[in-house]
Formats: structure tokens, sequence, C-alpha cells
């Protein structure tokens, strides 16, 4: 696997707004999962103590999950806890026990699709977890809470690139709705009890150790299956991909500005991405959409195979365009993702050669 991009993240990139204690651990939920995996990675290799709090679903292939969790526990100081965050002991025992200064929650029931046909999942991991988050972070003196968001919450805008700025209140997927949910029960945290928390709203993340439910992941086990891959809306849609070391750049710089009330802020004409509270939203995302074929196109060379497409009608709960403003981003911390397509789907397709050879991965891990 090629090596992961270096943090940035260490005792001396403190903010005014204060710096954290680096012997304190960090705690990450989903560490486990796809992001979380990275994020938990990049703050060990910086020497933190990491615990990562994960319940392992079988959402997708659980046995990726547990080589993820493999290679963590490589770290000495990496402290896995098997842990729901949907039972509100799981992580408050864990809050009170660690004292974090910061709760990184990237744990979530991903999957824009699969929540028309599973609802029920996405109250209890999107909505009661992150209400268990937000309560174990406020009695337990946490500094920061950054959490997972995603441009799902922005549906169907035409207004590309999107910035935070403009309102998100027209999700087109339940698991969108519940981002933008989240984001809402945090400003109500961050006003009733000046609890600092951070939403960023990712962009279609891919590289190493992706989740087999993602397009990358699917087209590149049925390439090499020899099977057709499915292309909806005839490849008329678009995404800002995004390598996931930029991601958890972004995630890592964002983590050490612990946000502070909008002085300006006006009720009167309300910003939608900050607050008079100590709340904060960012879009995370590669600022440079790509069209689904090209995508697929790259990916094909990264292969040396050429793929057989079918095409699809536009699918429910999908949507045709995304594109992330990031002018915030980099006004905060200084940092725009900026890895090109080419480099992260060749980094992508070597860690898939090097996980499961040449052999596609097991049809049943993607839903």
């Amino acid at each position: 696997m090629p090596a992961l991009q270096k943090s940035h993240f260490s005792p001396e990139n403190g903010t005014e707004s204060g710096s954290f204690d680096p012997d304190r651990p960090i705690i990450v939920t989903g560490a486990a999962g796809f992001i979380g995996y990275h994020l938990a990675r990049s703050y060990l290799d910086a020497g933190r103590t990491v615990v990562g709090i994960d319940n392992l679903t079988p959402y997708y292939d659980v046995a990726l999950k547990q080589a993820r969790l493999k290679e963590l526990s490589g770290f000495e100081h990496f402290v896995q806890i098997d842990g729901d965050c949907a039972r509100f002991d799981d992580i408050a025992g864990a809050v009170k026990r660690f004292a974090p200064d910061l709760v990184a929650h990237m744990a979530a029931q991903p999957g824009v699709r699969y929540s028309i046909d599973h609802p029920q999942d996405y109250l209890s991991a999107n909505l009661a977890g992150f209400l268990n988050v937000l309560e174990a972070c406020r009695h337990g003196g946490v500094r920061h809470l950054v959490y997972a968001s995603s441009s799902s919450v922005y549906g169907n805008t035409t207004q590309l690139p999107t910035s935070e700025h403009v309102p998100a209140d027209h999700p087109v997927s339940l698991y969108g709705a519940t981002k933008r949910a989240n984001e809402l029960m945090a400003h109500t945290y961050s006003h009733l009890y000046r609890l600092p928390t951070t939403g960023l709203r990712f962009f279609t993340v891919y590289g190493p150790w992706g989740r087999p439910d993602m397009a990358p992941m699917i087209f590149t086990r049925k390439i090499l299956a020899g099977e057709p891959i499915e292309v909806f809306n005839h490849g008329a849609l678009q995404r800002d991909f995004t390598y996931v070391d930029d991601i958890v750049e972004g995630v890592v710089r964002i983590s050490q500005q612990i946000p502070e009330p909008n002085p300006d802020w006006d009720p009167a004409a309300p910003d939608p991405a900050s607050s008079n509270a100590p709340w904060r939203l960012y879009n995370i995302g590669n600022n440079s959409p790509i069209p689904l074929l090209e995508f697929i196109s790259a990916l094909e060379t990264a292969l040396g195979i050429d793929a057989v497409k079918i095409m699809k009608p536009m699918q429910p709960g999908d949507v045709y365009a995304t594109a992330a403003n990031i002018d915030d981003l980099a006004a905060a911390v200084g940092f725009r993702p900026n890895t090109p397509l080419k480099v992260g789907l060749d980094n992508f397709v070597a860690w898939y050669r090097g996980y499961y050879g040449n052999q596609p991965a097991p049809a049943e891990a993607a839903k």
C-alpha cells in the first residue's frame, strides 16, 4: 500500500483558540470504517494516542473492517473499543475513561441508496448515535467535537460549486437528511451548552481501503471479473472525487481550530455556515468535479482493462452533480485538496491488487 500522506498535526500546531494537550487521547468513532481508519492512522503516525470505537456492523464485508483494525493495532498507542454509538453507555463510558480533548465522530450508517430501503438503520446509527455522542461530549468536558457530514445535504442544487453559505434544506435521500439533522443537532448543543462543534461535508471520498459499496470498488470488482458495470443517468453525472488523504488532512487541520462564535453573525440574515454559538461547517472536496465517464476511463487506464458498460437511467435519491467550494477551508487552515485523479486511482488500484490480488473482491461485499 502507498504510504499515507504525513499529517501536519503536532503539539506546536495549536491555534489562538487554544492548543490541545498532546498527552490526552483522541477518540475516533468508526475507526474500522474507511475514513475513520485513515484518520486514526494519521493521528497514530503523528505519535498521538487514539481510542478507536467501532461496532463492526455487517453493512459491508466485516473482514475488510477487521483488516483495517489489524493495521491500527500495530501501533503501540492504539486502543480498540468494541462499542456502538447507538448505546449511550458505550460512548459516554469511553469519554469518561479517556478524557479526550478531541472527539472525531466518523461513525455512521452510510449509503444513499441503502437508505431508501433500510430507513430504520439510519434512525439508530445516525440520529440516536449522534445524540449520544453530543451528550457524552457535553458531560465529558470535550473541547472540540469534529464530525463527518456529507455533500448529500445539498441535494440537487444547481449552485455549483456549492458553498457552505447557501442553505442546505432540500436533501433528496434519507442519508442526506440524517446528515443535515446532525448539523442542526450539533448547533443546538453549541448554542445551549457552548460545546464547540465542527461539521465537515465530505465530497465523494475514494482511495485505498475504500468501501465496497462505492463506485471505485464496485467498478473495479466487476471490471476484474469481466462483468459489465452499470452507468447511471447514461453517464451524465459529475462528482467531486476527493482522495482520502486530502480528506484526512482537512479533518486534522480543522480539528485544531476550536470554533468560536461569529461576532458578525446577524439573526436577521443568518449565515448557514456559522453562528453566534461555537459552531462551524466546512466543505472538504477536490474542487474539481469530474464527469463519471471520465472517471471510468481513468480507472480503466489504471487497471489496464476496458470496462463493459450498461447505461442505466437515474437512480432515486441520487444527485446530478457535486462540486465543493472550499474557500472557507483554505482561509481557515491554508489547505486545498489537490491530489490528481490519476495519482489517487493509481494508489487505489495498487492497494486493491495488494489486498485482493488480481482477483475481484467478494461479490457479497458490495451492496
